[in-house]
């Protein structure tokens, strides 16, 4: 499983302020298998994963601790930023990315 799938599962649950009966409720599990996806001693199917990330509003890149893609969409004409600029500017991305992340 993903680095801290059961820290960032339960760190999202109590985000959302859901109980732990709540969630395995509407993502069909026993309440006992919830709690042991949290406590890291089971791990669910991808099935049951995609279904905690919609019920939850997270993605299961987030859940599973993958790092999540960055995209930079922008339109520059001509020659508007040096190469050494863009690098800057994607740093400064991920700089305020990492800030959300440690929320």
């Amino acid at each position: 499983m993903g680095n801290l799938f059961n820290e960032n599962l339960k760190k999202a649950r109590l985000e959302r302020g859901y109980s732990q009966k709540e969630v395995a409720e509407n993502i069909g599990v026993a309440k006992s298998t919830y709690s042991l996806y949290e406590s890291g001693n089971r791990e669910p199917n991808v099935e049951t994963i995609k279904k905690i990330a919609d019920f939850l509003e997270i993605s299961s890149d987030r859940l599973l601790g993958l790092r999540d893609p960055i995209t930079i969409a922008a339109h520059f004409d001509g020659t508007q930023y040096t190469q050494e600029q863009l690098e800057r500017i994607k740093a400064f991305a991920a700089f305020i990315k990492s800030e959300d992340n440690n929320k």
